[in-house]
């Protein structure tokens, strides 16, 4: 399949948030991605199968931001390594109001010498929020980088009483 005929299965849909303007994403399957403010990539043109998920994914989304859910159930659609989708899974074993660290994570999955290629999966996490990247902080404790921005984690954690 092309990628524009996967362009042309996908559906996605806008919400105000409290953090900005969040654009979800969604194929058949599942939720692909969650996109901030400040991502400026093209949109595909077809809104296709998924509306089902990016109205879910909205229903979710608010009712985080309202203080009514702290465990998401929404179907992912994720694209990565198979080292990649270790670290996700992980990720959504970080508690609501919690942190991990990158070397906590890299031990959770059984590499605790891959602290930094967790990073870059972290990196690479197209479903922030749902898959709660911005809990992985640094091992002094410090906020490193976040696709939202650095106040945007702040705001999440802040929102999810994590102490920070």
């Amino acid at each position: 399949m092309s990628v524009q005929d996967k362009q042309e299965e996908m559906a996605w849909a806008s919400m105000e948030s409290p953090i900005g303007r969040l654009v979800i994403l969604a194929d058949g399957q599942g939720i692909t991605e969650i996109r901030f403010r400040n991502n400026s990539s093209p949109l595909p043109t077809a809104q296709g199968l998924g509306h089902e998920w990016v109205a879910l994914a909205v229903e979710q989304l608010n009712a985080y931001f309202n203080n009514r859910l702290t465990e998401f159930k929404l179907p992912l659609s994720l694209d990565g390594t198979a080292f990649q989708q270790r670290v996700w899974v992980e990720l959504q074993n970080i508690d609501y109001g919690s942190t991990a660290s990158y070397g906590e994570i890299a031990a959770a999955i059984n590499k605790p010498k891959a602290a930094r290629a967790v990073g870059m999966a972290n990196h690479k996490n197209r479903i922030p929020i749902v898959i709660p990247c911005h809990r992985v902080i640094g091992s002094n404790g410090a906020l490193t980088g976040f696709a939202g921005g650095l106040d945007t984690k702040r705001w999440l954690l802040r929102h999810e009483d994590a102490g920070v």
